[in-house]
């Protein structure tokens, strides 16, 4: 049981302390009550804590709309609606490309979490368990594979293959899926909850080449990658497109309660009322969002990138000697080791990764498992490479221990 953070350290009610390469789940970007986010958010509480920004306008919501419509992918005029979470974000998103389109279908992906409410649980495909006895879900979602290509669903090999997952798309707007009745296809630049599934560096161009020519939105979930994570301020960048519509939350306001949708201001050009939110942009969160961005920009995005090489490459090492270690992969601090039973076979070792998270945090690291046999590694930005050696030395003693 938690009961105090700074930095890279949670102290729990026992006094036990440990290194967290959890982050609140890539929420505490900035670590765990970065004195300059306190510091905004004290003085923000101090001034004004809550102003529905659905009636009426405050100094901190339109600054940080403005800083967002600046940082977020895109040369164009943005608009920015605020909401509470990811999942929000992503409703939002849903909402908004049936709006703007005026069509209904929607593609997302095996694999993909975008969250828990019904739209956003919706396109979701992470794990059955997050579906169970909830149905009906929002009609014609329909989901396909993604380039997943350590486990590829066409059986082909990176290098060899002509994008059939790229092609499968095509082939079922062809044959069940109308393009003219096709909103939007969601995706996350790197699926998290799926377990760190990177594609190929081409792959989001032929996306973005098949949404253009359909006249369909590409949605990018930035959920869980964005705001430095990768190593750039959102992971999209990594492949040089620019989406449609941007959902982000987590690591927005170092764990305050946060979520935004940007998009250009002619998809966002729904009428008041048409989608709103009480509590989105909380001022306090809003001045927690400022602080944390000033930071990432004035550093902590470069070392997401540095100290992620670092753990790559030690990772890889690892690699070569355990062969539990089937796949490693990973871009700036959103990193993850796959565990398989036979290399060959590549038949996940789901019970390995559970004894390793649990034995790495008995001797003082937080990390968690992704996906069905993965672990990751999300420390918050500020960590350095002594303390990501730290973590992988833990890491490799429970290897050693299995």
């Amino acid at each position: 049981m938690a009961k105090s953070g700074r930095g890279m350290i949670i102290e729990d009610v026992d006094g036990n302390t440990f290194y967290d390469f959890a982050a609140g789940i890539a929420v505490c970007a900035t670590g765990h009550s970065h004195p300059k986010v306190a510091e905004a958010i004290k003085k923000q509480a101090d001034k004004l804590v809550h102003m529905s920004g659905t009636d009426f306008y405050y100094t901190e919501q339109v600054e940080l709309a403005q800083k967002l419509a600046e940082i977020t992918p895109g040369d164009f005029d943005k608009k920015v609606f605020f909401c509470n979470s990811g999942a929000e974000s992503v409703e939002c998103g849903l909402k908004l490309a049936r709006w703007y389109t005026k069509r209904v279908k929607m593609f997302a992906f095996l694999g993909a979490f975008h969250g828990r409410t019904m739209g956003a649980l919706s396109l979701t495909a992470s794990k059955a368990t997050q579906k169970e006895r909830f149905a009906p879900f929002v009609p014609e979602v329909i989901h396909v594979p993604y380039a997943y290509c350590y486990r590829c669903k066409f059986g082909q090999v990176y290098g060899e293959c002509n994008f059939e997952c790229v092609q499968y798309i095509e082939y079922y707007l062809e044959k069940l899926a109308p393009p003219s009745d096709v909103a939007a296809l969601f995706a996350e630049p790197i699926q998290g909850e799926g377990g760190y599934i990177i594609p190929p560096p081409e792959y989001f161009k032929k996306l973005k080449k098949l949404c253009e020519e359909h006249n369909i939105l590409l949605v990018d979930d930035e959920v869980q990658a964005g705001f430095g994570r990768t190593g750039k301020m959102f992971a999209i960048e990594h492949f040089g497109v620019t989406p449609d519509i941007v959902c982000m939350a987590k690591g927005i306001a170092s764990g305050m309660p946060l979520g935004a949708c940007v998009a250009s201001s002619e998809i966002m050009s729904w009428p008041p009322g048409a989608h709103a939110s009480t509590f989105g942009g909380n001022p306090v969160s809003c001045a927690a969002s400022l602080a944390t961005i000033e930071l990432l920009q004035g550093g902590l995005v470069e070392n997401a990138a540095k100290v992620g090489k670092f753990m790559l490459d030690r990772l890889a090492e690892l690699q070569e000697t355990y062969e539990i270690i089937g796949d490693v992969r990973g871009k700036g601090l959103m990193v993850a080791a796959e565990f398989v039973k036979d290399r060959k076979t590549k038949e996940p070792a789901k019970k390995e990764v559970e004894k390793v998270m649990w034995d790495a945090w008995r001797n003082g690291v937080l990390i968690l498992p992704c996906g069905k046999n993965a672990i990751r590694f999300i420390p918050p930005l500020i960590v350095t490479e002594e303390q990501a050696g730290f973590a992988l030395d833990v890491f490799e003693e429970t290897l050693k221990n299995l």
